[in-house]
C-alpha cells in the first residue's frame, strides 16, 4: 500500500501565495452569487451533470458512503452531497484558508468532519473514502510538486473499488495569473496507471454572463459547443 508523501520544501512559499490569491478574489464573490444568472445557470448545469454521473457510476445511494471533498471552501459542495443523500457524519472536508474553514463549519451539520490542512498531507488511512471530489482546487496550485503531492495523496486514501470526481477548468484564465489551467495529459501523469472518464462542460464565463440574464436556451446550445467548454468533468478510477 502506498505511504502519505511528504510536502515539499516548497509547499509553504505555495501556501503563502495561494491565501493571497484567495484574498483578491474575495473582491469579485458576486459574480458567484446565486443572483448572478451566469452563475446560476452554470451551477444548475453542473449539478446536473453531476448526479447524473453518480447514478451512471453507481454511487447512488450515497448514505453508506464515505466522502472526503479537498479544498472544500466554505463547504457549498459538502452540504449538496448531504442534499443528494449523503450522511454527514460520512463526510469529511479539508481546506488550507482558516476563514473558509471557520464558515464551512459554521455552516455544515455538526457531524460533518471539516479539517484544516493542506491536501498534500492527508492524515487517513489508506484506502478510507468510496469516493474523492476536488472542484477547482488545482487549477490554483501552481507548484507541480505540491499538485502531484495532492494526486498521490488522493489516490492513497480514495478505496481500490472508489473513484476520484475532477471538474475544473483546462483553460488558463488571462486575467487571472493565480490560477492554471491542467489539461488532459496532465491530469494523466498526475494519476498514472488510472481509468478517467472525462469530458468538457462549462460554457466560457465571460459568454454565459452576457447571455444568461436574457436566454438560457442561447447558453444551452453553446455550451454543447466543446471547444467553447472551459473546464473537465469526469471521473478517476485505479485500475
Amino acid at each position: 500500500m502506498p505511504s502519505p508523501v511528504p510536502p515539499s520544501r516548497s509547499s509553504g512559499i505555495e501556501e503563502a501565495r495561494i491565501r493571497a490569491a484567495y484574498a483578491k478574489r474575495q473582491k469579485d464573490e458576486a459574480r458567484y452569487s446565486y443572483f448572478s444568472m451566469g452563475n446560476l445557470f452554470r451551477m444548475q448545469e453542473l449539478e446536473q451533470c453531476l448526479l447524473t454521473l453518480l447514478k451512471r457510476h453507481d454511487l447512488v445511494p450515497l448514505n453508506t458512503k464515505k466522502i472526503l471533498e479537498v479544498g472544500c471552501g466554505t463547504g457549498y459542495w459538502l452540504r449538496e452531497f448531504i442534499k443528494w443523500g449523503a450522511r454527514p457524519e460520512n463526510i469529511t472536508g479539508i481546506d488550507l484558508l482558516d476563514d473558509r474553514i471557520a464558515e464551512a463549519r459554521y455552516l455544515c451539520p455538526e457531524a460533518v468532519g471539516i479539517l484544516h490542512g493542506n491536501a498534500a498531507e492527508l492524515a487517513f488511512s489508506n484506502a478510507t473514502f468510496d469516493l474523492v471530489v476536488q472542484f477547482t482546487v488545482f487549477t490554483s496550485v501552481l507548484d507541480s510538486i505540491m499538485k502531484q503531492q495532492m494526486a498521490s495523496e488522493m489516490l492513497r486514501v480514495v478505496k481500490d473499488d472508489g473513484l476520484i470526481l475532477w471538474y475544473d477548468y483546462h483553460v488558463n484564465n488571462p486575467w487571472n495569473p493565480d490560477v492554471r489551467g491542467v489539461k488532459r495529459q496532465e491530469i494523466s501523469q498526475l494519476f498514472p496507471g488510472c481509468r478517467m472518464k472525462l469530458q468538457r462542460i462549462t460554457l466560457v464565463p465571460p459568454l454565459v454572463r452576457l447571455l444568461a440574464p436574457y436566454s438560457w436556451l442561447a447558453c444551452y446550445v453553446l455550451g454543447k459547443i466543446p471547444w467553447l467548454c472551459t473546464h473537465y468533468i469526469g471521473l478517476i478510477s485505479k485500475n
